[in-house]
């Protein structure tokens, strides 16, 4: 494999889980979809056809409105075609992690410079539905429980697409920054884990204060 594009394409099509999930969740897997696979490979032949080491930020597990139909952590169908240029047949719904994270890269700079210093993933980079609904790989203990190999064998291989060992960004203060804690102590990631406000919680509860969370997002990145 000549590039880090060439790795991350590897990885998101060969991407399942082959455990049985807790009775009534189903997975989200676009990557068996063609124009979600063609927009993959576009985004990241655009963005990281390098060899330069990134920095990860792991998100939760994609929603049904970003990545649950994209393929791509934190870009909805819109994002992806008025903020990245990449022309997209899916319907143009926006979700807000998406809409927030896209105003952190553009404050950061640029779209380039940002995905040329960091690779943003989820814990689980896959994910799930119930009963219409998004569901977090925390939200039920079995579930949880059911994905710890996925999630330990998901981060290591990414890992060792040639990624930053030194910090890893949580996105979520709460739940996910401590269950990646937690699984920091057991394999050794990381060494250091810096938790951000999730995207989500800042627009849906705090979108009077965004600026205030964006120019604390850049002072914690350009650290």
């Amino acid at each position: 494999m000549n590039n880090l594009s060439d790795k991350i394409l590897s990885f998101y099509s060969n991407l399942q889980i082959t455990t049985q999930l807790p009775k009534g969740v189903d997975v989200m897997n676009p990557y068996g979809h063609d124009e979600a696979n063609k927009v993959v490979s576009t985004f990241y032949k655009k963005y990281y056809a390098d060899n330069e080491k990134r920095i990860m930020v792991l998100g939760i597990n994609p929603g049904r409105f970003g990545a649950g139909i994209t393929g791509i952590p934190f870009t909805d169908p819109v994002q992806l075609e008025y903020k990245c240029k990449i022309k997209n047949s899916f319907d143009k719904n926006s979700e807000l992690s998406s809409v927030f994270i896209y105003q952190i890269i553009e404050a950061f700079g640029s779209i380039k410079s940002f995905y040329k210093k960091y690779y943003i993933s989820s814990i689980s980079p896959l994910g799930f539905i119930k009963e219409g609904k998004n569901m977090n790989y925390y939200d039920s203990k079995s579930l949880q429980n059911t994905l710890y190999d996925f999630i330990v064998e998901s981060i290591q291989k990414q890992i060792d697409f040639g990624i930053s060992r030194e910090i890893c960004y949580s996105l979520g203060q709460g739940k996910n920054y401590k269950y990646l804690v937690e699984l920091n102590k057991e394999h050794h990631f990381f060494k250091k884990i810096v938790p951000l406000a999730h995207p989500r919680y800042i627009l849906q509860y705090k979108r009077k204060f965004v600026d205030d969370f964006i120019n604390e997002y850049l002072m914690v990145l350009k650290e």
